[in-house]
This record gives C-alpha cells, structure tokens and sequence, in this order.
C-alpha cells in the first residue's frame, strides 16, 4: 500500500492495483477517477483508512467513506470521539499531514480530494 503510494506521488508510472494491497478493496468508493489511473481515488481512501486505523486506539470502528461535491471528493473519517485528537494531533499537524499527501496524490491526477474528520 504504501508502496504504491510513493510510486504514485513520485511519478513511477501506475500504482498497482488496489485489490493487492489496499484496506478497502472490497469497498466501493463513489468516487471515480476519471482519466488516467483508474482507482487511484480508491488508493487514496485505503490511505487514509490505513494510516488513521494505525493512529487511533479503537482501530474496528474507523469508518472511512468518500463523497463526491462541487469542488471535487471528499474522505470523511468517522472514529470515536476519544481517537479524534490521535487524527487531528497537537495544533492540527496529524491531519494537515495526511491532507498534504492526499491532495498531492490527487493533484498528480488533476483532482481535487480533502479530508474531514467527522464528529
């Protein structure tokens, strides 16, 4: 997984595919990417799901789930309440680094994904 996504930001041709090594591979993401890489959105999410899952102490009820808007895609994480600071972090750097990467990744595919921890 993480593998794939370093492929990916740093430009090493495709990813590989996500059934191979992604948390989500059986989840179906209602985001598509549209040209280029197909999946590449779905990789974002198993992502997320796989760094947020290895930060918080309650890693079964991390649900990670996209939604497409106006402005592009949008992961949202849902945890309990006690993990939301293990996401966020001191003063926000946790998440301000997962969002970094996930919008550099989707950038390379001309997207446009955030990331939002629900409440």
């Amino acid at each position: 997984m993480l593998k794939a996504l370093l492929k990916f930001l740093t430009g090493g041709g495709e990813s590989e595919s996500s059934a191979a090594g992604s948390c989500c591979a059986d989840k179906a993401c209602s985001c598509k990417a549209g040209s280029g890489n197909p999946g590449s959105l779905r990789d974002l999410e198993g992502f997320v799901d796989y760094v947020v899952r290895l930060l918080v102490d309650y890693p079964d009820e991390v649900n990670i789930k996209s939604e497409e808007n106006d402005e592009g895609c949008t992961i949202q994480i849902t945890c309990r309440k006690e993990d939301i600071g293990k996401i966020v972090g001191k003063r926000g750097k946790t998440i301000m680094a997962i969002r970094s990467l996930v919008s550099g990744a989707a950038g390379r595919q001309r997207k446009r994904v955030s990331v939002e921890v629900l409440d």
